[in-house]
């Protein structure tokens, strides 16, 4: 029988603490089991291990049981007016176990500290004997006068899903010994996930598990683990987290504290306040192992130095003091976190204080994955919403921007379906409803455009030859980078595109990182320059790190003569532009430094993908961990020539005016949403536009369209073929031969260049 409806009952005082289960005669005669037989009671909360005996009334349709040996979700749960209709009954084959590894939970520290490891055992396995076990269960010893409150089931030899009993002959492994309070706190909550920093939880929960569980033979080896660990990394990473899923697996205490908690009004009560959180974290470390946490401890601990700062310098001081006092004490570590490491003590940072740092840098694209995975697998999404194209698309998204765009795509689902749709599933047009709502919040501070309206290839008419040079040089390095390294290809470090005004180099830079889907910081004069002295140079270093924390990304320069100049053309290192020009150099050649460490992950979000596909994200993440520079100019000859020399801005690409086949494309799409009549003819259009750019095109048929406006009134319905010609009288293109003359030498003499350097290149 699987399971039975009755009432539950208060178990018998006499049945207190013997595992046993009271059952009615038909009951029992349906389980087919005899009295005293090995029993699984399943609940909503949890499940116990019982033994099958007779009620004394001999009544049915009631049940006792007792909680000796159970789950700890059970355990701690409060089991009133039980439903019946959810418990089920199953009968356990249990052999006799040879071993048991478990951890033992006293009542008290002073029973920790005065209990050994051999009367332990034996105490245990007294208590222990005859009794139903199963792994990853608790035994519930309160009821006895024992030191020992609890028992927490590791492991059984041999391996047992189901039950197993304990003899005399069985062997006790004790793993470790903990107070009764410390195990609260530690084996309540939910489980915390850390989907994406799977390497990180496991080398800080080695760091614990070093001198919490094996201190003797560190001691015997000479080995002194780290007492202090700083997690680095942007905010809503998942510093914090990551700081309780660990603890929580370890098994450790976590006291955890704000910095800006621990300020007091009155003097000497800030530094008061951090020796009480030390206090705590040893009274705790009596009990158990120990994890102090000090969240955002830029803030309590800034560097020293300003006279104004006496009192933060006094904490500072003070937590210096205690972390050197940390010698002999065993079972505490200290952890801290901060998103500007810069701003802390030099002195916190030094090898016996914080002396292991973890630098946890902005989600790769394997681990936006697995975050995408965890949060989606929850909710009901639809057949066309692609994982990877999420993850492609989410470049500098955190853990706290992801968590967000899910929740919008979801709110946005629900107004549709409040609207009468009749599919309540999360689709892609969801998400890209939440994409224009949540950006990256690294990106809400920065300086700049962060996001760019996205455009496809498909919308700039002609420069064939020029977007295959920007795909190969953009695009092929981020999509297809197993590619370049099988070549032994490097991608450029910036590139320069130059030409007249209005040729779509603007344009030609957004589609390209539409097309890459990569994070986006464009940077003009307005946003750089600054009255101020040395604030011009301290934003572009801004942008620079800015870009590197969200990499992949390309850093646009529009316009980049009116940033910076030629230092021959003035006085040499005098002027903001000078000054610049020498930290956009300085940038420039420390792009390909890793400033921040990039998180290592083992893909898990799509166990399914290939073979050669996981292979191509692997080498995605080698390849892309660096910042594309690109630039566009009208005037290439007032750059400095330190700025083009190869490895700064070594690609040089010249987009040309539309030639006559690029311009009937561009008219072709000018055209597209306006109404023209069919006597238009755009072949001999784009014939008679010459030097005409891409911008005057655009206008030439606005302009047109107005025209016709202007002559047939608000009911016009088609532009006319007179329209056009009459524009032709009037309109003069923005390019003349000179300017064409002058961009053709430039070209000449780089094609020259070019072509000299691998002459030398096929000789060395």
């Amino acid at each position: 029988m699987d399971e039975r409806v009755g009432k539950m009952l208060p178990l018998d005082p006499e049945d207190i603490g013997t595992q046993r289960c009271r059952l009615g005669p038909s009951i029992l005669s349906s389980l087919r089991i005899q009295i005293g037989s090995p029993l699984r009671i399943t609940l909503e909360s949890g499940d116990c291990l019982c033994t099958a005996w007779p009620r004394k009334d001999l009544c049915d349709g009631f049940i006792q049981f007792d909680l000796k040996c159970a789950s700890a979700s059970l355990i701690w749960s409060k089991l009133k007016n039980v439903s019946l209709s959810s418990c089920h009954l199953h009968p356990l084959a249990c052999n006799k176990l040879k071993k048991v590894r478990l951890k033992i939970v006293v009542r008290t520290a002073d029973a920790k500290q005065s209990s050994h490891s051999s009367v332990l055992q034996e105490t245990v396995r007294e208590l222990l004997r005859d009794v139903y076990i199963s792994p990853l269960h608790v035994v519930s010893l309160t009821t006895l006068e024992t030191p020992v409150a609890l028992l927490e089931i590791l492991d059984v030899d041999p391996l047992t899903k189901e039950a197993g009993i304990v003899t005399a002959n069985t062997h006790v492994q004790v793993k470790d010994v903990v107070t009764l309070e410390q195990y609260k706190c530690v084996s309540r909550g939910p489980v915390l996930s850390v989907a994406g920093m799977d390497d990180l939880r496991i080398s800080l929960k080695e760091i614990i598990d070093l001198p919490f569980h094996y201190p003797k033979t560190l001691k015997k080896l000479g080995l002194s683990c780290p007492r202090g660990v700083l997690l680095i990394g942007p905010p809503g990473v998942g510093k914090t987290l990551l700081v309780k899923a660990v603890a929580q697996e370890a098994g450790a205490y976590l006291l955890s504290i704000n910095g800006p908690a621990v300020h007091g009004s009155r003097p000497g009560e800030s530094e008061e306040n951090v020796r009480h959180l030390f206090q705590q974290a040893r009274e705790a470390a009596a009990g158990g192992p120990t994890l102090l946490f000090i969240d955002e401890i830029d803030s309590l601990c800034p560097r020293r130095g300003n006279s104004s700062r006496a009192p933060e310098n006094r904490v500072v001081a003070q937590l210096l003091t205690l972390m050197d006092g940390m010698g002999s004490e065993k079972e505490i570590i200290v952890m801290a976190a901060t998103n500007r490491p810069d701003a802390l003590d030099p002195a916190l940072r030094r090898p016996g204080r914080f002396d292991r740092e973890v630098v946890i840098g902005t989600p790769t694209l394997k681990q936006r994955g697995a975050i995408l995975d965890m949060m989606l697998s929850h909710m009901p999404i639809g057949r066309d919403v692609e994982l990877w194209k999420l993850a492609e698309m989410t470049t500098g998204y955190v853990g706290a921007d992801l968590t967000a765009l899910c929740r919008e795509a979801a709110m946005q689902a629900v107004l549709h379906s409040c609207l009468g749709t009749t599919d309540n599933s999360i689709s892609m047009a969801d998400f890209n409803e939440a994409f224009k709502k949540i950006c990256p919040s690294s990106f809400r501070s920065s300086v700049g455009l962060t996001d760019v309206k996205p455009v496809s290839w498909e919308e700039i008419g002609g420069l064939e030859d020029v977007k295959l040079q920007l795909q190969q040089s953009i695009e092929w390095p981020m999509k297809y980078p197993e590619a370049f390294v099988r070549m032994g290809l490097t991608p450029p470090k910036g590139i320069l595109l130059y030409g007249p005004p209005g040729c779509a180099k603007t344009t030609l830079v957004k589609a390209s990182a539409t097309s890459c889907h990569c994070a986006f910081l464009s940077l003009s004069g307005a946003d750089l320059f600054s009255p101020y002295v040395g604030d011009s140079e301290k934003i572009l270093a801004q942008v620079f790190r800015q870009a590197r924390a969200s990499s992949p990304a390309i850093l646009f320069l529009d316009e980049i003569d009116s940033i910076l100049g030629s230092r021959s053309r003035g006085r040499s290192g005098h002027g903001v532009q000078e000054r610049v020009l020498s930290v956009l150099l300085n940038e420039l050649d420390g792009v390909g430094i890793k400033i921040t460490e990039r998180r290592g992950h083992k893909l898990t979000a799509c166990e399914d993908q290939e073979q050669d596909e996981a292979k191509k994200v692997d080498y995605h993440e080698v390849c892309n961990k660096d910042i594309l520079i690109v630039a566009a100019t009208n005037r290439p000859d007032m750059l400095d020539d330190a700025l083009l020399r190869p490895g700064r801005l070594d690609k040089l690409i010249y987009i040309p005016p539309p030639d006559e086949q690029a311009r009937l494309a561009i008219l072709k799409l000018c055209t597209a949403k306006i109404p023209t009549d069919s006597c238009v003819c755009l072949e001999r259009l784009a014939a008679k536009t010459n030097f005409f750019s891409g911008a005057d095109l655009e206008v030439f048929c606005k302009e047109a369209a107005l025209l016709a406006l202007q002559e047939n009134g608000l009911e016009a319905t088609a532009v006319q073929p007179e329209h056009f010609d009459r524009l032709l009288t009037t309109m003069k293109p923005s390019i003349n031969q000179q300017d064409l003359e002058s961009y053709e030498r430039i070209f000449k003499r780089q094609r020259c260049y070019s072509e000299t350097a691998k002459r030398e290149k096929s000789y060395k």
